[in-house]
């Protein structure tokens, strides 16, 4: 009784704080099956079906503390003053991730081990829209070869990869070289070198990359073209740019 009075009196803002803080610690010290109802109520100190009254079910509180997961590496991520060079940005967030995921495994295998399409949480989608954001400025300085949105499906999935396999390995056999060689890989697969200039010498472009690399570049820049369009007509262009810029082998 005197427990229920308790969480009368505490705000549904702090409880909701307490129960992920103590979820956010089991799963760090003892791993996901540690989460319990059971484990996460004693642990903050209340009674378990203040659980169920504030997040639904386990699942909630699990999505809850994953939304918490995301908030962490947001702060981490967005900390970072961008670049005058939007690659070298692309580079910097890689190894952010590769490096939030090892420091935070826990929350890391929560955040992306189960995904649920069309479930993400906020802070997913603004973490999404950071990438976005880099790519997009990529886009502007020309040097995007593919659209943005299938730039960034690429390089989250790759970090993705990276990530859980070197997480499965034991600390001192995860080799750091391998993140490296892979987000360098990724970035010559989505962007070219500025100016197609290599070491002031310059080289012999694909003909039909660079055309897809200028078409995005135009793609990217609508909003601040001086130009005028009809909605209809401005629908139209975006369409036909949209398809200008894809690779044919995409189909």
């Amino acid at each position: 009784m005197a427990d229920r009075v308790a969480d009368r009196a505490e705000s549904r803002a702090d409880l909701r704080k307490r129960l992920v803080a103590a979820a956010a610690d089991l799963l760090v010290a003892e791993g996901r099956d540690a989460v319990t109802t059971r484990a996460v109520s004693t642990a903050a100190g209340v009674q378990p079906p203040t659980i169920y009254r504030l997040f639904g079910d386990m699942n909630g509180l699990l999505a809850a503390t994953a939304a918490d997961g995301f908030t962490r590496y947001l702060t981490r991520k967005s900390s970072r003053a961008p670049s005058a060079d939007p690659v070298d940005d692309l580079r910097a967030g890689w190894d952010m991730h590769i490096e939030f995921g090892l420091d935070n495994p826990a929350h890391y295998l929560l955040m992306y081990g189960q995904p649920q399409p069309g479930g993400e949480s906020d802070a997913a989608r603004e973490a999404h829209r950071l990438l976005r954001e880099i790519l997009e400025r990529v886009a502007r300085a020309g040097r995007l070869t593919v659209p943005v949105e299938r730039a960034a499906q690429m390089v989250h999935g790759a970090g993705m990869g990276v990530t859980f396999a070197l997480l499965a390995l034991k600390p001192e056999e995860r080799d750091l070289g391998v993140s490296a060689q892979t987000r360098e890989a990724v970035i010559a697969a989505v962007t070219t070198q500025a100016d197609t200039e290599d070491d002031g010498l310059r080289r012999a472009p694909d003909s039909a990359r660079e055309a897809r690399r200028r078409v995005l570049a135009l793609r990217s820049i609508l909003d601040d073209m001086p130009a005028t369009y009809t909605p209809g007509e401005r629908m139209l262009l975006e369409e036909l740019l949209d398809r200008a810029g894809r690779d044919p082998a995409e189909g």
